[in-house]
């Protein structure tokens, strides 16, 4: 095994000092002379037509500036592709959803803007309104969108196998339906930007946003503008998880055109209660899952049925719904599978990305699922597993699944039997069941996620590595760090790959004026893709500097090796210089150099099969078992999680503090999913839109975390990597329910499992104690 220098080690954050001191600037911290402030007015009605906007009183309130509305946008609209733009930046002939935006204010500060926007008068006939995605996808229900009467925003039908034959030829056939939650991404920065305008008719903006790219495309289209005018310049992000911060918002677009009225800078930043009202969220969905099963347990077929909320507008789901269905046929091996599903306008809030993107809805059913089967057929939840597992491909050699993704390596069967060893597993039937009125269980999940997502478009990322004359190294990506702490990973891959000390690179963050275009942070895509153009730049600059110190030492290139900074002659170690001489001698050789290494990634692209769902989703796949201890009150149903182990097959785990921390966290997120987690609504209107009210897990909350990383060395990742984050946020949810079922010997089947669905569960099955 090769032994690295930089890589596997566990170093600082590269932005760690900046952020510990207070030095971090975040959008909202962003400011300019004679700036302005923006608020958006919003309508508090689910679904109305617009009659009639007035804003002169708003107008005339003394320091107000500019008022916009729909009409000084001229009908544009955006979305993920060309047929499902449809989201306007403030509503034009309705509103679909509960507090749309209406208009913008500019005013000299936010007082008299957000008053401003209280006197915008809006005439409007209320029109009747559909909530729940299963009665909007019926005939004669409340049309959302006209250019879908059915309501229908995405839909696929895919067929692979023969799954009829296939059940009649099982020995156990199961059908349930199960639900998943609405949940917010519960990041602390709510969106956020300051936009300016300028004369010459350029627009730079400072906005809280994980993929740049995409509102730098955005803004290009909407403003007429080429893409060359466009600048946004990424400042730290506080949390992204996709939604909100991988899209625009209309505050986005109304900072930028009431700029443009003023000939001033304008800033916006939403309130939380704002982020938490209107912001995009995951969809709630539906999954009728159906499964076939051997008398010995092996799965013969799955049909799944999935029908989502998808609130107002399409925004990004033609992605989600394909990633619902697309990875059903991972970890377990799957001979025949039919998915149709229904992305259905209702009048709630926009539902998009989140972390774990599409797959925890369908992996949850099936996870789930297919261990009330083992139950039934007396067969144990680790053997279950380990029957239908996916083996890991020798070197060299790839599975295909039916729907043509494709594995080069597969830690899940590892990944089980680690868990099977490790002591929460291992020992839970000899540890107390139950402790007064307390019941305890341990569950298991196996679950797969992609890395390196692809979706539609441009997908290459690149990077330039420039060696200065004393030694040390700027490094230059489009990539976004969001929090992830990617920025600290594509550092040490420069300088494990170039054979200097990580501290002597420095990362210089997005500015679309300098760094390379890139496709953004999400779908686990920046350490695997923009890792990959990272160290191909970092390779370039070596050899260019070998190429002139081979010359110098008359030895050819290859003879010559850089390592801890110190560069030497291979089969004569003792001739050696230290890097930073090597600089020198490169950059003032002859009339002097300039040493910059250039490197891409991209894949060999053929199209997503949104139509047949065939294809991979991504570059390489990480797979993830985790186990849970948790602790029920059979009295009140309130729930404790006291223990995660989770067995994780990133590839190789190239920074493993930061491997830990994504895996925790994105566990702990989906316990919050699991068991906290929903938005409450009432026709159409988000119930508890603050944290005090939106339950989430608090630090107390959180449970003994183990992370086991399984070792698996894809080749197509930077130094074998993979994903590392977002299986755990997969995998949290249904081993959770499995812990929870193994203490109250009760299946659930939709998320949040809640205290007061475990009480009516205990007396529908006359457990309850009292």
């Amino acid at each position: 095994m090769k032994e690295y220098t930089v890589i596997g080690q566990r170093v600082p954050r590269i932005d760690g000092r900046q952020k510990v001191m207070g030095q971090a600037k975040y959008a909202a911290d962003y400011s300019l002379p004679g700036m302005l402030f923006c608020k958006v007015a919003r309508l508090p009605v689910a679904h109305a037509r617009i009659l009639n906007i007035d804003t002169s009183k708003a107008e005339r309130l003394p320091g107000v500036k500019a008022v916009v509305t729909a009409k000084d946008f001229n009908g544009w609209t955006w979305g993920f592709m060309a047929n499902t733009r449809d989201e306007p930046p403030l509503a034009m002939d309705k509103v679909r959803y509960y507090m749309e935006a209406v208009a913008g204010v500019a005013a000299i500060d936010e007082d008299i803007a957000e008053e401003a926007c209280d006197l915008i008068k809006v005439d409007y006939e209320e029109l009747p309104a559909v909530f729940d995605p299963e009665e909007a996808i019926q005939e004669g229900a409340p049309v959302v969108h006209d250019y879908r009467p059915n309501n229908v925003s995405v839909e696929y039908h895919w067929n692979f196998g023969d799954v009829e034959k296939a059940f009649a030829e099982s020995h156990l056939v199961r059908e349930d339906r199960f639900r998943t939650s609405r949940a917010t991404k519960g990041y602390l920065e709510p969106p956020a930007s300051l936009a300016w305008y300028d004369p010459a008719g350029s627009i730079t903006v400072w906005a809280a946003k994980q993929s740049p790219y995409f509102h730098y495309r955005h803004l290009a289209a909407c403003f007429e503008l080429p893409l060359s005018k466009i600048r946004v310049i990424q400042p730290f992000i506080g949390g992204g998880f996709g939604g909100t911060k991988n899209d625009s918002v209309a505050g986005d677009f109304c900072a930028v055109m009431l700029s443009k009225m003023t000939g001033k800078p304008v800033k916006f930043i939403y309130a939380q209660e704002e982020e938490l009202t209107v912001s995009k969220r995951r969809h709630s969905m539906i999954v009728y899952n159906k499964m076939g099963m051997s008398k010995d347990g092996l799965i013969t077929a799955i049909q799944s049925r999935v029908i989502a909320d998808g609130g107002g507008y399409t925004a990004v789901s033609p992605l989600t719904m394909y990633l619902t269905g697309c990875c059903t046929p991972l970890p377990y091996k799957l001979p025949h599978y039919k998915y149709d599903c229904y992305r259905a306008f209702t009048n709630n809030p926009i539902c998009a990305a989140m972390r774990g993107h599409g797959v925890t809805h369908t992996r949850f059913a099936c996870e789930i699922q297919m261990e009330m089967m083992a139950e039934e057929l007396g067969i144990d939840p680790v053997e279950i597993r380990m029957r239908n597992a996916i083996d890991n491909p020798k070197t060299g050699e790839i599975y295909r699944t039916i729907n043509d993704m494709t594995l080069k390596t597969c830690g899940i069967k590892e990944a089980i039997q680690t868990l099977v060893r490790d002591p929460l597993w291992a020992q839970k039937d000899k540890a107390p069941k139950q402790d007064g009125s307390v019941s305890y269980g341990v569950g298991m999940s196996a679950t797969s996620y992609l890395g390196g997502a692809r979706q539609l478009g441009h997908q290459s990322c690149a990077a330039t590595v420039r060696i200065c004359e004393d030694g040390t190294v700027n490094l230059i990506t489009g990539a976004t760090d969001c929090g992830q702490g990617s920025d600290t990973v594509l550092a040490m891959i420069a300088a494990e790959e170039l054979g200097v000390r990580y501290q002597d690179i420095d990362f210089k963050m997005v500015d679309s004026a300098y760094t390379p275009v890139d496709p953004g942070s999400y779908g686990s895509r920046v350490t695997v893709l923009a890792g990959q153009a990272v160290q191909t730049a970092a390779a370039d600059a070596k050899k260019q500097l070998l190429d002139i110190l081979g010359r110098e030492w008359k030895v050819s290139p290859g003879e010559i090796e850089i390592k801890n900074a110190e560069v030497y002659h291979k089969s004569n170690p003792s001739r050696r210089i230290p890097f930073d001489k090597l600089a020198k001698i490169a950059c003032y050789s002859g009339s002097g150099a300039v040493i910059i290494g250039k490197g891409y990634s991209g894949y060999g692209i053929e199209p997503l099969g949104f139509e047949n769902g065939r294809g991979n989703a991504g570059t390489s796949f990480s797979f993830t078992a985790q186990t849970t201890r948790a602790g029920v009150d059979m009295e009140t149903g309130h729930v404790t999680i006291s223990d995660f182990v989770i067995a994780h097959d990133c590839g190789r785990p190239l920074n493993p503090i930061g491997a830990e921390s994504q895996n925790e966290g994105g566990a702990v997120q989906g316990m919050g999913q699991a068991i906290y987690e929903d938005f409450i609504m009432d026709r159409g209107k988000t119930l508890n839109p603050t944290f005090l009210d939106y339950k989430m897990p608090r630090s107390t909350d959180v449970p003994n975390i183990k992370v086991i990383d399984i070792i698996t060395d894809d080749p197509d990742g930077p130094f074998g990597a993979k994903e590392a984050s977002e299986g755990s946020h997969v995998s949290a949810p249904p081993s959770v329910v499995a812990a929870i079922h193994d203490a109250t010997g009760i299946w659930f089947k939709e998320q949040p499992v809640t205290a007061a669905k475990i009480v009516a569960a205990l007396k529908e099955k006359g457990k309850w104690p009292r």
